[in-house]
Order: structure tokens, then C-alpha cells, then sequence
């Protein structure tokens, strides 16, 4: 197969891989492709919402955090996981366009 979603560890879903130009797959794998990556971005808001979760409950032991250590370790934390929202918030509307566009040609 010329084309297969793996899994980014760090942003917890599949991401499309393609060893071809989109144009040089037929209508069918676009369609398949298309469809997958629906139902894959389709779960990128609750991901988001379970990320958010996350960071709310490091910000409140942040706050009440008196280690400066383990205060600049948990800002990180948070750090890294906004970092990863805002991937997955690219992801989810850069493609939406992507596959519209895709879909009129």
C-alpha cells in the first residue's frame, strides 16, 4: 500500500503517511483515505478536551507548588502539552481544508 496512517506517540493519533503525490491515487483511495482521516479527526476534540483536563490539574499543583524544581518541572509539563493542542488544532483544521479541497477536484 502506497499510503498508511501511523501513530505520533507524542499526539496520541494516527497521521497519514503518503508515498505518492495525492493526485497520482485513484478516486477510490482518495475516497478511503479521506474517510479514514474523517473518523481519525473526528476524535481530535475530546483528545484536545483530555489534554486541557491534564493541564488544569498541573496548573493547580503549580499553584500550591513550593519546590522550585518540581514547580519548573510541572511548567514544562504544561508547557509541552499546550505545545501538543496546538499541533492537534492544526492538524484538525489545515486538513479539514485539505480534504475539501480534495474531495472538489
Amino acid at each position: 500500500m502506497a499510503w498508511s496512517f501511523v501513530t505520533d506517540e507524542r499526539l496520541g493519533i494516527p497521521l497519514p503517511h503518503f508515498d505518492n503525490d495525492w493526485e497520482d491515487y485513484s478516486e477510490e483511495e482518495r475516497s478511503i483515505i479521506l474517510l479514514r482521516w474523517e473518523e481519525i479527526r473526528g476524535t481530535i476534540p475530546d483528545h484536545i478536551k483530555k489534554l486541557e483536563q491534564i493541564i488544569i490539574k498541573k496548573q493547580n499543583q503549580l499553584n500550591v507548588e513550593d519546590n522550585f524544581k518540581l514547580s519548573c518541572q510541572l511548567n514544562s509539563e504544561i508547557a509541552e502539552l499546550a505545545g501538543t493542542i496546538n499541533e492537534l488544532n492544526l492538524w484538525f483544521r489545515v486538513n479539514q481544508d485539505v480534504a475539501t479541497s480534495a474531495v472538489h477536484h
